[in-house]
C-alpha cells in the first residue's frame, strides 16, 4: 500500500471560482507546502495562474507536485452549460501539461431544485428518470474517454451532495452503468457519509474502482441537525458538518485497514472546508490533519 497525501485550495478557502475573500494564490501554495503536503489539487479554474511555464517553476521550488483538479460537467446534457465545459477541459490541459493524472469529474452542483432542497435527505423520486441515467453516464463515459485521447488524463468521478449522485444506491447504479475502463472512482469519505453511507462500507463495494480518495471529516451529529432544519450547504458548513479530521465521526481508522486489504496506491486530498472571513486559520488546520493522519498511520 502507498498512499500519497495531499491537499487543495478548498482548505484555504477557495470553494468557488468565484468565492471572494479568498487568500492570493502564492500564499495559498506556499501554505500548502509549509503544512508538510508534497502534493496539490489545482483549485477553481482561474485560481492559479494557467501560465504552465511560471507555475510549473514556482510548484518546482516548492516541492510541490499538482496531481490533479476537481472539475464540473452537466453530465445529463453538457451543451445546456458550454463554458463549464470548456473551463474543464481547459482545466485538463493545465494540469496535464503539469504532469498530473487525474481529473476528478463532478456533475453539476445546486441546478436542480429538488436536489437543493433535499440534500442529505434524498428519495427514490429525487433522482434521474431512465432516459437521463442514459445520458448521464454515456456522456460521463464520452468525456472520459475523450479527456485521455486528448490529454492523456484518467477520470475518477466524485460523488458530491446537490449533485445528482448522492446515495448509495445511486452511487451503485452510476458505476454499474459506466464503462470501468473509462471512469474510475474518487471516494469522498464526508460526502458519501452525508449522502447516507459509511465510506468503509463504499469501499468494501466499489474497491476496485477506487483509485484516489478526498479524506474529509463529516459530523453525524451536526448533520442530523441540517437534515431536521433542513438547512442549505453552505449553512451546514457554517455550522460546522465538515470539522477537522478526528473531530467528526468517519471511522479512519477502519478505513486505514480496508485500504490496506485493498493494498490501495494512489493520492489521498485533505479537504477542510474553510469560509473566508471566519477567523479559521487554514495552515494551522491543514498541519493538524496532516498529524493526525501520520498518527494513525497513512503516511510517515
Amino acid at each position: 500500500m502507498n498512499i500519497r497525501i495531499a491537499t487543495a485550495p478548498v482548505s484555504w478557502g477557495v470553494l468557488l471560482k468565484d468565492t471572494p475573500n479568498v487568500p492570493p494564490w502564492q500564499q495559498c501554495v506556499r501554505e500548502i507546502a509549509a503544512a508538510g503536503y508534497t502534493g496539490m489539487e489545482l483549485g477553481p479554474y482561474g485560481y492559479l495562474p494557467q501560465d504552465i511555464p511560471m507555475l510549473r517553476d514556482f510548484l518546482s521550488q516548492l516541492g510541490l507536485q499538482v496531481m490533479g483538479a476537481f472539475t464540473i460537467v452537466n453530465l445529463i446534457d453538457p451543451e445546456a452549460q458550454p463554458d463549464e465545459y470548456e473551463e474543464t477541459l481547459k482545466t485538463c490541459q493545465v494540469i496535464a501539461a503539469l504532469g498530473s493524472e487525474w481529473v476528478i469529474l463532478s456533475d453539476s452542483l445546486f441546478v436542480a431544485p429538488i436536489r437543493k432542497e433535499r440534500h442529505g435527505r434524498i428519495r427514490p423520486q429525487d433522482g434521474m428518470s431512465d432516459d437521463e441515467w442514459r445520458s448521464f453516464t454515456a456522456n460521463a463515459d464520452a468525456f472520459a474517454q475523450r479527456v485521455w485521447q486528448e490529454f492523456g488524463l484518467r477520470t475518477a468521478f466524485h460523488t458530491h451532495v446537490g449533485g445528482w449522485v448522492e446515495t448509495p444506491a445511486e452511487v451503485d447504479r452510476f458505476l454499474t452503468e459506466t464503462d470501468p475502463n473509462l471512469i474510475h472512482y474518487c471516494l469522498d469519505t464526508a460526502h458519501t457519509a452525508y449522502g447516507g453511507e459509511d465510506p468503509v462500507d463504499t469501499l468494501r463495494r466499489w474497491g476496485a474502482r477506487i483509485r484516489y480518495l478526498h479524506i474529509k471529516e463529516c459530523d453525524d451529529r451536526v448533520l442530523q441537525e441540517v437534515r431536521a432544519n433542513e438547512w442549505d450547504y453552505f449553512r451546514a458548513v457554517e455550522e460546522g458538518v465538515f470539522p477537522e479530521l478526528g473531530c467528526g465521526s468517519v471511522d479512519f481508522a477502519a478505513l486505514l485497514a480496508s485500504l490496506t486489504e485493498l493494498d490501495f496506491a494512489g493520492w489521498a486530498t485533505v479537504e477542510q472546508d474553510i469560509l473566508p472571513d471566519t477567523g479559521a486559520v487554514p495552515i494551522a488546520s491543514a498541519r493538524r490533519n496532516l498529524a493526525y493522519l501520520r498518527q494513525l498511520g497513512y503516511t510517515d
